[in-house]
C-alpha cells in the first residue's frame, strides 16, 4: 500500500535555494498546503484552485522571508514538495487557513518543482517585500503595492535545473 503524500508549498528566496543545492534539503517551518479550513472556506473551489491559493500564500510568505533578508535578491521563491502526512502539522488557528509547519526539513528528493519570479518583477518584488508587513495589518496603501507583486506569476522549474538556478 503505498502512502498519499501531501503538496506542501515552501516559500523561500534564492540564498535558500543556494542551501538545498549544497545541503540536499530545505530547511522552513512554514509551509502552505489544501488543508481541511481551506476546503470549508472555499466549498465551491476545486483542487486546483485549492493549490493556487495555498501556493499565493507561499509567494506572499516568500515575500515576508525578504522583508528579513536584506541580502537577499529581491524574486519570490516557493519550492512545491510532496511529503508523507506525518512531516506537516495543520495550523489551523482560522477559518481558510492554509499554513502548515513542517516537522523538519523538506528533502530534495522531495521536491516536485520550483517557481521563482522572474528578473523583470525585482523592483516590483523588492517594493512589495518593503511593505508585507503593514499590508497584512490593512495599511490600503501597502496592500495596493503587494498585488502589484502579485501580477507577477512566478516560473516554473523542474527540480533538475537546481544547478543553474542557485
Amino acid at each position: 500500500m503505498s502512502v498519499q503524500l501531501i503538496r506542501v508549498y515552501v516559500p523561500a528566496t534564492l540564498s535558500m535555494l543556494s542551501a538545498l543545492r549544497e545541503r540536499g534539503e530545505i530547511a522552513g517551518a512554514e509551509a502552505h498546503a489544501v488543508t481541511p479550513a481551506l476546503r470549508e472556506w472555499y466549498a465551491e473551489g476545486d483542487e486546483e484552485e485549492l493549490e493556487y491559493v495555498a501556493f499565493t500564500r507561499a509567494a506572499q510568505g516568500a515575500l515576508r522571508l525578504l522583508r528579513h533578508d536584506p541580502a537577499a535578491p529581491r524574486r519570490r521563491v516557493v519550492v512545491s514538495a510532496d511529503v508523507p502526512p506525518g512531516a506537516v502539522a495543520r495550523e489551523d488557528r482560522e477559518l481558510g487557513s492554509s499554513e502548515v509547519r513542517l516537522g523538519h526539513a523538506v528533502a530534495l528528493a522531495s521536491v516536485a518543482a520550483i517557481h521563482i519570479d522572474g528578473e523583470s518583477a525585482a523592483d516590483d518584488i523588492a517594493a512589495a517585500a518593503d511593505v508585507v508587513e503593514e499590508a497584512l495589518a490593512g495599511d490600503p496603501d501597502a496592500q495596493f503595492t503587494v498585488d502589484g507583486a502579485e501580477d507577477h506569476e512566478l516560473e516554473w522549474y523542474d527540480v533538475s535545473e537546481l544547478e543553474t538556478l542557485a
